[in-house]
C-alpha cells in the first residue's frame, strides 16, 4: 500500500449556464465564494503536485519549527487534509522560500512548485489549494 500528499488546485467552476447569462454565472460564483458555501457550484479541482508521504513529512520537517507554517502543514499528518486559500499565501509563501536553503534538490522542486500555486492564489484569490493525503 502506498501513501502519497496530493496538491489539488482549483481550476474552474460549473454552473448550469442555461439558467444563467455568464456574468449572472461570475456574480453567483462570487457570492458564494463571499458566503461560503457552494449553492449549485461544482468545484473541478486537479492535481497539481504529488509527492509520497513519508517525503512530504521530511519536506515540512524543513520549515522552522512551532512556526505557523510547519502548524498548517501539519494538519495533513494530523487530519488528512488542509486547504490553503488567500489568507494563507504570505506565511506559507515567505516559510517555504526561506526553508529552501535547507532542503534537498528535490524539495527545493516542490516548493518552487507550491510556490508557483500560491503565485496563482495571489493573483486570483478564488483560486484555492485541497491538500490531501491518499492511501492507495
Amino acid at each position: 500500500m502506498s501513501e502519497n500528499v496530493v496538491f489539488s488546485q482549483l481550476s474552474r467552476k460549473f454552473i448550469d449556464e442555461n439558467d444563467a447569462t455568464p456574468a449572472d454565472a461570475q456574480q453567483v460564483v462570487y457570492y458564494s465564494l463571499a458566503i461560503g458555501h457552494h449553492l449549485g457550484i461544482i468545484d473541478c479541482l486537479e492535481s497539481a503536485l504529488s509527492c509520497p508521504w513519508n517525503d512530504y513529512q521530511a519536506w515540512i520537517a524543513t520549515l522552522t519549527p512551532e512556526s505557523e507554517a510547519r502548524r498548517k502543514m501539519d494538519g495533513v499528518p494530523k487530519y488528512g487534509e488542509i486547504v490553503i486559500d488567500s489568507s494563507h499565501i504570505i506565511m506559507l509563501a515567505k516559510a517555504f522560500d526561506e526553508a529552501q536553503s535547507r532542503q534537498t534538490p528535490q524539495q527545493q522542486a516542490w516548493s518552487k512548485q507550491l510556490l508557483s500555486m500560491l503565485h496563482d492564489i495571489y493573483q486570483e484569490s478564488a483560486i484555492y489549494l485541497m491538500v490531501r493525503r491518499l492511501r492507495d
